[in-house]
């Protein structure tokens, strides 16, 4: 359990977020709305991708308020998706998934308020097309329990590389990479060339998407031709020598 204090924060689409006085950063940025953000930066990208996939088993790194999970059960039920997904997440702070069961969630999320309630009480839920599973401990030991090549999908969420470094590391990616299936996406808010690098250098290709305003960095296995400009890491490193990927 940690003791993380936040604030509650009304976002520029009317959902509500917090502010982390112990990490000194919002969990989504306020001027683009909690939801909104969930939706254009890790579901709606991936969910194209895998759009004739029928079974999707996706990484929710970290699970935090719980949105990008939240968000895609909203997604598949509000858009009557043919779709089964099993959902796995890390978080640190234990105390924060509990005291979930007096968050004030949005409107959006009323005909799934049974699976957030039993989420946040028991960290986790299943039924006949939908797993949530939330694992609260240290995210670095957890994905190295995870069942190798068997995710479809990875939302690498987590807190800045200012204040969480140790989840945007090469040797973190590397672990991730073994969790990748061969049709495998990553989705990530962060666009520095350092974390690009990291990923690159765990064996990721790495794209640049822009669903919105701001871009987002989508990353692969193998090369595809689908998901948006193809960066050219080993051009970046001639480019710019000084650049170097993140390390432990």
């Amino acid at each position: 359990m940690q003791d993380n204090i936040n604030s509650v924060v009304q976002t520029k689409d009317g959902s509500h977020t917090l502010f982390s006085q112990k990490y000194n950063q919002h969990y989504h940025n306020p001027d683009d709305g909690a939801i909104n953000e969930s939706l254009t930066k890790h579901i709606l990208p991936t969910f194209k991708y895998h759009e004739n996939k029928k079974e999707l088993k996706i990484l929710d790194i970290c699970f935090g308020i719980g949105y990008n999970t939240f968000s895609t059960i909203y997604h598949i039920k509000k858009n009557k998706l043919n779709k089964k997904v099993s959902i796995y997440s890390p978080e640190l702070d234990g105390n924060l998934v509990s005291s979930l069961q007096n968050f004030d969630f949005p409107k959006e999320f009323e005909d799934i308020k049974h699976i957030i309630k039993e989420v946040t009480k028991n960290l986790k839920y299943e039924d006949e097309d939908i797993k949530i599973e939330v694992n609260i401990g240290d995210a670095r030991e957890y994905i190295k329990t995870l069942e190798k090549q068997s995710f479809d999908i990875i939302y690498q969420d987590a807190f800045s590389s200012e204040v969480n470094v140790e989840l945007w590391t090469k040797e973190y990616f590397d672990d991730i990479y073994r969790l990748c299936n061969d049709t495998c996406v990553m989705s990530s808010y962060s666009v520095a060339t350092p974390i690009r690098l990291s990923m690159n250098e765990a064996g990721f290709f790495i794209y640049e998407y822009r669903p919105e305003k701001r871009k987002i960095t989508l990353a692969t296995k193998s090369k595809k031709d689908v998901l948006g400009k193809f960066i050219d890491m080993d051009l970046k490193r001639q480019r710019n020598k000084e650049a170097k990927a993140i390390y432990d």
